[in-house]
């Protein structure tokens, strides 16, 4: 009888064990209602949903996702997988609007493109304050990313609401205000801009960026953009009419500081990426080769962008203070001097100066290994380094980024994102490390031992 008691002592012990160290996730997208969110003033097709992890960090980082034309936001949810993976893990929130019945955002109206001129970017910049106040997130770590009419709002949010957004990914999208030339407000879509017949200079673009919230002067969002080479629904044309307008307003060359390509979940892109005087990267502009319209979204480098691969922490970006100096000298650490007219990249900008006189690399900076790119894969560096600021050799092949696929529907970019199929860094099941099990499979056998020595005592 003692015997099958210990035998079931240790089954239940085991059993148990195993029970605590499975992962249990309840969170899931919740509808919030107008009156809740503050819905006033703004159109009334625009819905607000949310999801908000088991675990929330403590002053939480947000992340807007903005689903493509007619796309409900499940489906769109499904498609952003490795973003929602790295809620769970990371304890941000995700932010999905809804165009209720509508075929896509509007951004093509004087509304949406003005600051609280009461359109649909107005609508999202109040869920974001409402879900700031209510979970005391963090006012400096807010996101906007989306795919396709999602990416369009994006590049909008980022345009008209610059005192909101930190960063921004936009996949298959338009420049800020393209969409305004010829939109039909029927069917919120624009056949000269979907087309590739809108084109402006960079000065133009830029101007109609601060148009969108005049006398603003305070800092500017950090861009990622994707874009299919070969997409028929948005013309890959865009792709160059945003470079031209984010350079502008970022105050960047219209010349890249450095190029490579990498191969991430079966797509091949050419990327381009741009540092700011203070030697970060703030705008990135990724071209598939051959790519269609809906491209897996790149869960992996959007939250690196984003600073939000990992728990805890500040925005990668940090204020760029010191905008020009005669010779930067660096931080604390072992860097090798800066070249003429270039000064020492610190580890967050703060420590060397733009132009000068040369000076010392600051605290933390790599010299002469091969960076890994964000999203993984093999990478070929040409003409300069990964966006994480190290130079020299190529990086080392990687996995594969995220792979959230999408499939294209006929007419106006009737956009099914349907979900994730390829291999994504982060795992939406949540698998738990190996290293749990072994410490259960240990408990229970030191369980086992407790008992055989007890009977032994007793005998």
């Amino acid at each position: 009888m003692r015997r099958f008691q210990n035998r079931v002592f240790v089954v239940a012990s085991f059993s148990l064990g195993l029970f605590a160290a499975m992962p249990v996730y309840a969170a899931s997208v919740q509808a919030v209602s107008r009156t809740t969110w503050g819905a006033n003033g703004v159109p009334s097709y625009v819905n607000m949903n949310i999801y908000v992890p088991d675990k929330l960090a403590e002053n939480p980082p947000i992340v807007v996702g903005c689903h493509s034309c007619s796309t409900p936001v499940s489906s769109f949810f499904n498609s952003i997988s490795g973003v929602k993976a790295g809620a769970d893990k990371n304890g941000f929130i995700i932010i999905l609007p809804e165009a209720t019945g509508r075929n896509c955002w509007d951004v093509g109206t004087t509304k949406s493109l003005t600051h609280d001129g009461g359109g649909d970017t107005q609508a999202v910049a109040q869920m974001v304050k409402y879900t700031l106040e209510k979970y005391k997130g963090d006012p400096k770590r807010v996101y906007v990313m989306g795919g396709s009419s999602g990416a369009m709002m994006t590049q909008a949010m980022l345009a008209v609401y610059p005192d909101i957004f930190r960063a921004g990914a936009a996949r298959a999208g338009v420049a800020a205000g393209c969409w305004a030339d010829g939109f039909d407000g029927g069917q919120q879509w624009s056949n000269n801009c979907a087309g590739g017949r809108t084109s402006k200079s960079a000065q133009q673009w830029g101007d109609q960026v601060r148009g969108m919230f005049p006398g603003y002067t305070g800092h500017r969002p950090r861009l990622q953009i994707f874009h299919g080479t070969a997409d028929a629904t948005i013309n890959y044309k865009n792709q160059a009419e945003a470079i031209k307008e984010w350079t502008n307003v970022l105050e960047l060359s219209e010349t890249p500081t450095s190029t490579d390509m990498i191969t991430s979940g079966g797509t091949t892109y050419d990327r381009q990426f741009w540092k700011n005087e203070c030697g970060q990267t703030v705008f990135e502009a990724w071209s598939g080769r051959n790519g269609a319209h809906s491209m897996p979204y790149e869960a992996d480098a959007i939250l690196a962008f984003f600073g939000l691969d990992k728990a805890g922490g500040a925005d990668p970006e940090t204020d760029c203070s010191e905008a020009a100096g005669s010779g930067g000298t660096g931080g604390s650490g072992d860097g090798s001097g800066g070249d003429q007219n270039v000064g020492g990249a610190g580890p967050a900008a703060g420590s060397g100066g733009a132009s000068g006189d040369g000076g010392s690399t600051g605290e933390g900076v790599t010299v002469g290994s091969g960076g890994q790119p964000a999203g993984g894969g093999e990478v070929t560096t040409t003409g300069g380094s990964d966006p994480s600021s190290t130079s020299g050799a190529s990086g080392t092949s990687g996995t594969s980024g995220a792979a959230d696929s999408a499939t294209t529907g006929a007419g106006s970019d009737s956009e099914d994102e349907s979900g994730e199929t390829g291999g994504c860094a982060v795992i939406a099941g949540d698998a738990k490390p190996k290293s749990s099990y072994a410490a259960v499979v240990a408990m229970g056998l030191a369980l086992l031992t407790l008992r055989r020595r007890q009977r032994n005592a007793r005998s």
